[in-house]
């Protein structure tokens, strides 16, 4: 049986909120499971988004090429929107950190902040990819 997320990091992810216009943050596994989340999503949502947000990831890591070598390595991503954008860093060893903001937000404070915090957290935030899933598929 796979115990609950006790959403033991959540607490940590709030401070890249103390930047106005950010909205959610959270973390996830390459495999797209969450592994934490800010107090003002709810778990539902942030499991949805953080499997989707492992697919953008994935996407991303995959055209590489069309800035240079296809081996180099992917640091971030950057979606916008119409009402805001979406920053998705690299947090560790398999583990990734998203944040969600307004459109008028200070884009730099924001990815200052999320750099910061996964230097704070180092260890914390890794996660290394599962071995056996318990699938045979």
């Amino acid at each position: 049986m796979i115990e609950p997320m006790t959403n033991e990091l959540g607490w940590m992810l709030d401070d890249v909120l103390k930047v106005p216009e950010a909205r959610h943050a959270i973390l996830l596994s390459a495999d797209g499971m969450l592994r934490a989340h800010s107090a003002d999503i709810d778990r539902d949502d942030a499991e949805r988004l953080a499997a989707g947000l492992s697919g953008l990831q994935s996407i991303s890591r995959s055209t590489s090429e069309f800035c240079g070598p296809a081996d180099g390595p992917w640091r971030q991503t950057l979606i916008e929107f119409g009402h805001g954008f979406v920053f998705l860093v690299a947090a560790g060893e398999g583990a990734y950190l998203a944040v969600s903001t307004g459109d008028e937000v200070d884009m730099e404070s924001v990815t200052y902040r999320m750099h910061k915090l996964v230097d704070r957290l180092g260890k914390e935030l890794s996660s290394p990819a599962r071995l056996d899933t318990g699938s045979r598929a």
